[in-house]
């Protein structure tokens, strides 16, 4: 074994990369693996190991190479869902029933070093046990279907509101697991603007945002209770709180932030408005 570690250290072998990520080959049942030398690269590449537990890059590996290396290992057929970061993409079984038989469950998966392909494109990815590998668009999807997803999700449409032609139940599945991806990011823009944070923190409360003005370090607010009342109040930009609350707290406004001071005027029998100069 010895001298065939010392014999294969002379050799170049074929492997995908990610960005700072491992890679790993075979021999005599074997498996090494080894930290690459130039981490930022992320492709099919070429390397030759410089120690026992680092190789070098020496090229890109050929597009022959690369579908050699593919062939032997077994093909899933997936619909990707949405881009996750470089090129690494979230995808769904396209058949459950075949994803449970052959992987023991059935739940969204990583596919990495995808190069072509669009939200809900089927493509045929092959597994190496441990990892997805992007493959090739599947040439016997239907492609009008992708493109009729990607239009129902540009129009906001939930899973229930679609009339698309060739709707499978692993179809729909992708298609919500899109949806609640949408929402979630909706959701963390508008808490990231000044208008999302003041919505977030009145909506929580039970109330709902008017309209606000900047006052340099703070924001005069208008806001509405649950039940309809109407109050304006100094509220505090960096924690959002209250420097004056628009009724009378007795002097102890600061020790709420926006979110509380909904429940307390809700609560509160009667209060008396202020102005802000």
């Amino acid at each position: 074994m010895a001298q065939e570690e010392q014999t294969f250290r002379k050799r170049k072998f074929i492997a995908p990369a990610t960005k700072r990520g491992k890679v790993c080959t075979r021999m005599s049942g074997m498996i090494y693996t080894f930290d690459i030398e130039n981490s930022d690269f992320e492709g099919w590449g070429l390397f030759k190991p410089v120690s026992e537990k680092k190789a070098k890059l020496v090229k890109e590996a050929d597009i022959h190479a690369v579908d050699q290396y593919l062939k032997l290992l077994k093909a899933y057929r997936l619909r990707l869902v949405y881009k996750l970061f470089g090129s690494t993409w979230l995808a769904y079984p396209v058949n459950e029933s075949d994803a449970l038989q052959r992987l023991g469950k059935v739940k969204p998966v990583l596919v990495r070093l995808v190069t072509a392909g669009k939200d809900f494109d089927q493509i045929v990815a092959r597994f190496d046990g441990a990892a997805f590998w992007f493959d090739k668009l599947d040439r016997k999807a239907d492609p009008f279907l992708a493109k009729d997803l990607r239009e129902a999700l540009k129009d906001e449409k939930l899973v229930g509101d679609l009339n698309i032609k060739g709707l499978t139940p692993e179809t729909k599945t992708t298609y919500d697991i899109a949806v609640d991806r949408r929402i979630l990011l909706l959701k963390e823009f508008q808490e990231s603007t000044d208008e999302g944070r003041l919505k977030a923190a009145l909506k929580t409360g039970g109330g709902s945002l008017e309209d606000f003005e900047d006052r340099g370090e703070y924001w005069v607010v208008n806001w509405t209770t649950s039940n309809g009342e109407k109050h304006h109040s100094a509220i505090q930009k960096e924690n959002l709180t209250v420097m004056s609350a628009g009724i009378c707290l007795a002097g102890e406004d600061d020790r709420f932030d926006l979110q509380s001071l909904v429940a307390v005027v809700e609560d509160r029998p009667g209060w008396v408005e202020r102005d802000y100069y």
